[in-house]
């Protein structure tokens, strides 16, 4: 069976060019890369450094399973940023294409349950607009799954009605924050899952997506702990039935890669190893 195992090279926490050498080491098929924050495409990714990851992810026998182009704060829900946002977010697919890869995931916020909410009406316009974007550049965007149910991201997607926009699903974002089932979300996404993190958590106790997500947009909220909340394991060790969901991945005709994100711990390479390992159980690896 083919090796459909990525890894998410700054969960290594060693920089992009030793990152790419620990996803060769730990034996990974592909990368998802991290591109930066706002001004990161231009001002890191310079022309050579581009050639150089390039390079350096060839010559270890890797591909971009998909770049990452979360810009932090509220994502797409400020319509006085979304200019900037979204100009940068053309220029991430241009990066993508350009590394080899065609898929760009990013956080754009909560979208709200309720469809009045012009926050919803902001974000869709953004979203839409990256739609056709990512069409002329013969990409996909795709919004990581966490901060709302998976019936209300299909409700949202099917009307911006673009077919280049749909999920990065992360099963643990669904367990921890939302305490929702990440197997039965799948059926929900199906068609528009273009790539997957594999990660583990469990839910502490519950506080909504809109408190969570504000924590990280605005840099914590009071006193406010992550710890109380919600937990990152290692892989295997929380509440998400991996199993199951590699089997429901399989049923809805998925052949993607299953990229491993590690955001948490004292010793991430040995939880990325042993992550690689367990998804080699579930018939993921060669």
């Amino acid at each position: 069976m083919a090796n459909r195992i990525g890894v998410m090279v700054d969960s290594f926490t060693l920089g992009v060019m030793d990152g790419l050498d620990a996803a060769k080491k730990v034996g990974a098929a592909a990368v998802q890369i991290y591109v930066g924050g706002r001004g990161a495409v231009t001002e890191t990714w310079t022309p050579q450094f581009r050639k150089d990851v390039y390079k350096k992810m060839t010559d270890n026998g890797l591909r971009v399973s998909a770049m990452c182009g979360d810009m932090g704060g509220h994502g797409f829900a400020k319509a006085e940023e979304n200019p900037w946002r979204v100009d940068e977010t053309r220029r991430m697919f241009d990066l993508t294409r350009e590394l080899g890869g065609n898929i760009l995931t990013t956080h754009i916020g909560v979208v709200p349950e309720d469809d009045k909410n012009p926050r919803r009406a902001i974000m869709m316009e953004a979203m839409a607009k990256l739609g056709d974007y990512a069409k002329d550049a013969d990409c996909y965007i795709a919004i990581e799954t966490g901060p709302e149910r998976p019936k209300i991201l299909r409700r949202f997607l099917d009307e911006i009605g673009k077919e280049r926009v749909g999920v990065n699903y992360d099963p643990a974002n669904l367990k921890m924050v939302l305490d929702e089932d990440p197997v039965a979300g799948v059926s929900v996404l199906a068609d528009k899952i273009f790539h997957t993190h594999a990660k583990d958590g469990k839910m502490i106790q519950y506080i909504g997506p809109e408190a969570i997500y504000g924590f990280f947009a605005e840099g914590g909220i009071g006193d406010m702990r992550m710890a109380d909340y919600f937990l990152e394991t290692p892989l295997g060790e929380g509440d998400v039935d991996l199993k199951a969901w590699i089997a429901a991945l399989d049923k809805i005709g998925y052949k993607g890669f299953v990229t491993i994100e590690r955001e948490v711990g004292a010793n991430a390479y040995a939880d990325i190893e042993t992550a690689v390992k367990f998804l080699r159980s579930l018939g993921l690896g060669e």
